[in-house]
């Protein structure tokens, strides 16, 4: 395990007051489905409106004076872009974040709002990230990767450290599987808390890069597709340091979801939970409703963010948007 359990803590400290302690709020709705109880927790709520804020306000409060003189880049499917942007512009420190062009609109302009420059490049997140490790090359800016860094893990992480505080006796938590950063993060504080909780992936079948790389033995690439959780596209990187083995070593399976799966949790949040979420965001419901995972005990799931182009919403709402 490359990012343990007291970093994580010394992470949930040290972003304190910075990032919302977000409520795990009891589902009336998927425990009747589930025949067990199944708490949401309501990561969307973040000022940011995603989970990434954790992990990039850690991540930036540990720059060293050097590193935060140079300013920040990232490259980011949109959430990490944001919180990243956020996060610096509370230190006084310039942000550039390198996005493709199948990042949504919504997302580039929330970045937009807070005043980070902005590189849309190419047609994948490995295009992005091969602009901003240029950035890093010929101007010097500090890199804040999205997901396989120490920090960026340990804030994730503590999500799972408030599951267990608010859900001790917690049976099955799913966690959105991406590049692995909240995966990592989450599985490390819940099973170091927990051992016998389940810990399980979700993400998109449309270019699932993680659990390609957990069938391969190895990160390998694949082509990114357009999907509705389009924050969990792009690549784990080739020459991936932590979330590939801790994802390895720490997840209990991974589900995979058709986009028609991924819309129906997007229309139960909307309905059933009246929370507006994004298409990453209610996999987690997803997997349930689909019967894609047999919980024996209480389920905590996340809600990961909500910036989803809400004409796009619409359309899913209404049974008229993709898939």
């Amino acid at each position: 395990m490359t990012v343990a359990l007291a970093e994580i803590r010394a992470a949930q400290a040290r972003i304190a007051g910075k990032v919302e302690r977000t409520a795990l709020q009891l589902s009336d709705a998927l425990a009747r489905h589930c025949g067990v109880p199944v708490y949401m927790k309501m990561e969307h709520r973040q000022p940011t409106e995603s989970f990434k804020l954790r992990g990039a306000t850690n991540a930036v409060a540990m720059l060293d004076p050097e590193g935060r003189k140079r300013g920040v880049v990232a490259a980011s499917t949109g959430n990490h872009g944001r919180a990243l942007a956020y996060a610096a512009r509370l230190e006084g420190l310039g942000a550039t974040i390198c996005m493709s062009q199948l990042v949504p609109q919504n997302k580039r302009d929330a970045i937009a709002l807070l005043g980070a420059e902005m590189r849309i490049v190419g047609d994948s997140q490995d295009d992005a990230q091969v602009e901003a490790e240029r950035l890093v090359e010929d101007m010097g800016m500090t890199i804040v990767p999205p997901f396989d860094h120490e920090d960026v893990i340990a804030g994730q992480g503590t999500i799972g450290l408030e599951l267990i505080e608010d859900l001790p006796q917690v049976d099955t938590v799913l966690v959105q599987l991406s590049g692995g950063g909240l995966a990592s993060g989450v599985a490390a504080a819940v099973k170091g808390l927990r051992p016998q909780a389940r810990v399980i992936g979700v993400s998109m079948a449309r270019g699932a890069a993680m659990q390609a790389s957990l069938e391969a033995g190895r990160p390998v690439q694949l082509r990114e597709e357009e999907t509705l959780a389009d924050s969990l596209g792009g690549g784990i990187g080739l020459a991936n340091r932590h979330t590939f083995s801790m994802c390895r070593d720490l997840l209990d399976g991974v589900i995979l979801l058709s986009e028609e799966e991924i819309a129906a949790g997007i229309v139960h949040a909307y309905r059933e939970e009246r929370e507006i979420v994004e298409g990453a965001g209610a996999v987690g419901i997803a997997a349930l409703l689909a019967g894609k995972v047999m919980p024996g005990g209480p389920v905590a799931l996340i809600l990961s963010g909500r910036n989803i182009d809400m004409e796009l919403h619409r359309r899913v709402i209404n049974g008229e948007g993709r898939p």
